[in-house]
């Protein structure tokens, strides 16, 4: 998305009134539907943490689970917690009738940890389409190349990748002055909707900030796309079908899981011009809709989870009518 730049709107810059809070518009007309907004969003929100908390229990409780493959998805669960909660009970709130108003420190943590676990989430499909490139590519050597000790470096990268992304692009926002106006529009504070509300000349953090995402999205793509272009060859080299079967039931939740990541992505960040109800729009989805999805995902067509699942199940319902 391109972001226009500006120019000082203050008088006297050295006399500008610093802008103390910001007010969060909302979605775009979706005036009367807030109650049923609310509780669309809250089920969708609630249904991600709990699926996400049973997936990321059930792999750490499963010692059949314990595999590079459901490391890094357990991180994913613990992403999937994390990244709607970062908008999510705000937005609840101001669709009850509460203040849609947000603190300038508030908006800048908003600003920071989507970036962050956005930056988060891409370096980590890409750990994951690297994982599933070395066991199906070389999958005499996998146990030795993604050894315990590999994959927690990855994972940890993966999470530093994220904070040090999140914390430049906060960084080049907030260091601008903002003296009014203070009206976001959108149901979060995010560049595109900061970034022009800045009484100064945007122009290096808008070029900088739309570079640094760009390169990181196009560069995780273009990685995941490398590796499973690798990975369809290898397929195609297996003699049966029912062994290419099973090595593409074991990519599948993955791919799924990142066209429903990159496509909202792209789509905001990416287009060369901006509509704030079609933005706020893929937002949602980005944020809400799909955290709730990959718990589906990965169980309904991953026959180890739901075996998995199933035990923890049967262990609990035991230690209930003990």
């Amino acid at each position: 998305m391109l972001y226009f730049s500006r120019v000082p709107q203050c008088a006297n810059m050295q006399n500008y009134t610093s802008v103390m809070e910001f007010i969060l518009l909302g979605i775009p007309n979706t005036q009367g539907l807030e109650n049923m907004l609310f509780v669309l969003f809250l089920a969708f929100y609630l249904s991600t943490l709990l699926g996400n908390l049973l997936i990321f229990l059930t792999i750490l409780v499963s010692s059949n689970l314990h595999t590079p493959m459901y490391f890094f998805l357990g991180n994913l669960s613990v992403f999937d917690i994390f990244f709607p909660s970062v908008s999510s009970p705000k937005m609840m709130l101001y669709l009850i009738g509460q203040s849609r108003t947000i603190s300038y420190q508030g908006c800048a943590c908003q600003l920071f940890f989507y970036h962050f676990l956005g930056g988060t989430e891409c370096f980590l499909y890409t750990v994951m389409a690297c994982d599933r490139f070395v066991a199906i590519c070389h999958p005499l050597r996998y146990t030795i190349i993604m050894s315990p000790r590999v994959c927690t470096g990855l994972a940890l990268g993966t999470w530093l990748g994220g904070g040090l992304h999140g914390s430049i692009l906060t960084f080049l926002v907030f260091k601008l002055p903002y003296c009014g106006p203070n009206e976001v529009d959108n149901f979060f504070c995010d560049i595109p909707v900061v970034l022009p509300l800045a009484c100064a000349d945007t122009s290096l953090a808008q070029t900088v900030s739309f570079t640094n995402v760009d390169v990181v999205t196009l560069t995780c793509f273009f990685l995941i796309l490398t590796s499973y272009g690798h990975i369809v060859l290898s397929i195609l080299k297996i003699s049966t079908s029912e062994g290419r079967r099973r090595a593409f039931s074991t990519c599948s939740a993955h791919l799924i899981s990142i066209f429903l990541f990159y496509g909202p992505v792209m789509l905001i960040y990416l287009r060369p011009a901006s509509s704030p109800w079609l933005d706020s729009v893929i937002q949602v989805l980005n944020n809400i809709v799909t955290p709730s999805l990959n718990p589906l995902i990965y169980t309904l067509r991953n026959k180890d989870v739901k075996l998995a699942l199933r035990k923890v199940f049967t262990q609990m319902v035991h230690i209930s009518g003990a």
